[in-house]
């Protein structure tokens, strides 16, 4: 009896250490949980969000694999993360199509290749378990959230999924609230009539452009461009006119660029474009390939065809890798430089480019 008891004693005492471990185990997930959730409540870009989610939920949750799908059919996230090097960052895909209504179910359990191998490319080792999280907000399908582990028993598919349930739900509600942030900070810095980018753009961008070029040890040209005769455009052809002509030049300019240059309309009849890891030779070239295609360009209005010029003033910025720069400083000189070659254009006969030459880190005393 006396032993009966004891054995009895010894498997509750077994049993409650058990329970405790697995009560301490518990609380030690809920705490590095809370810790995740409320980094992630206090970002506010999306960009912050992917990096958070993408390199730190491994180390928070003890995963082998994270990836996340976002949905991008009218590409606008493309657009937002454009300066962000997305398509370098290994386990963000953006889907530019619908998926099958399948492929937006949640899914937990075994790997299956046939239901999950588009979830985790550009993956040597694909996880033996995966959790497949849809992200919705408000009914909308925003993507997913893909965990993975070489556990074969991390995500068995009876186990309870409050967890994941809620993080997909923090997720959805920190995307949700950025995307729209990003929707609005990236109408702000588009100029209506014309498309492109506005001045308020290209302030808040010049800096992170001249940083980028000093790290890499980079020139960055700026081009200025202002379109000749532009008053008499709207005098003899009207607003309407004008506004026809000010769409189509922005359009034949951005044409001439590459995808990551930053273009803007600056005011009126200017536009100004930043060309990163351009010297000056490529600038001046670039520059009179747009002058040429703008020659060339004719402009249906009203039966009638309007051609229009531009002039346009180049300078180019070169990091000696010694000087501390002032980048508010610097970036005040570049399009100073510019601007300054381009009243030379134009007062040297219009439809023309001029070299404003090389601005420093040298400050000008």
């Amino acid at each position: 009896m006396e032993e009966d008891l004891t054995t009895d004693l010894t498997q509750l005492q077994s049993h409650l250490e058990t329970m405790l471990e697995r009560v301490q185990q518990n609380s030690a997930t809920l705490q590095k949980f809370q810790a995740f959730e409320l980094r992630l409540l206090k970002l506010n870009s999306l960009s912050d969000i992917i990096d958070h989610l993408l390199d730190e939920a491994k180390n928070y949750f003890d995963l082998d694999v994270v990836s996340l799908c976002l949905s991008d059919e009218t590409g606008e996230i493309e657009k937002t993360l454009n300066s962000y090097s997305y398509s370098s960052k290994n386990g963000l895909i953006l889907l530019d199509k619908p998926l099958k209504s399948k492929a937006v179910e949640a899914y937990v359990g075994a790997y299956d290749s046939t239901l999950c191998s588009g979830f985790f490319p550009h993956i040597e080792r694909q996880p033996t378990t995966v959790a497949i999280t849809p992200l919705t907000r408000r009914g909308k399908y925003l993507g997913t959230l893909n965990l993975g582990s070489y556990q074969p028993d991390r995500f068995a598919g009876n186990m309870a999924t409050d967890f994941i349930d809620h993080l997909s739900s923090v997720v959805s509600v920190c995307l949700e609230n950025n995307l729209n942030i990003e929707e609005i900070r990236r109408v702000s810095y588009i100029d209506a009539l014309t498309g492109v980018n506005n001045r308020r753009f290209l302030e808040q961008r010049i800096g992170e452009e001249l940083r980028s070029c000093q790290r890499n040890a980079e020139p960055l040209s700026c081009q200025f461009f202002d379109i000749d005769y532009f008053k008499s455009v709207n005098d003899r052809f009207g607003h309407q006119g004008g506004d026809l002509v000010l769409a189509l030049v922005a359009a034949a300019i951005r044409n001439q660029l590459r995808n990551n240059d930053v273009f803007v309309r600056y005011g009126g009849e200017e536009f100004v474009a930043l060309l990163s890891n351009t010297d000056e030779p490529k600038a001046l070239e670039t520059a009179e390939r747009v002058r040429k295609a703008i020659q060339a360009l004719v402009i249906a209005f009203n039966d009638i065809s309007i051609s229009v010029t531009v002039s346009v003033g180049v300078s180019t910025y070169v990091p000696d890798g010694l000087s501390i720069p002032v980048d508010d400083e610097i970036a005040a000189r570049l399009v100073k430089a510019a601007d300054s070659a381009l009243y030379r254009a134009k007062h040297n006969g219009r439809n023309r480019v001029e070299n404003g030459g090389i601005v420093s880190d040298k400050r000008v005393l």
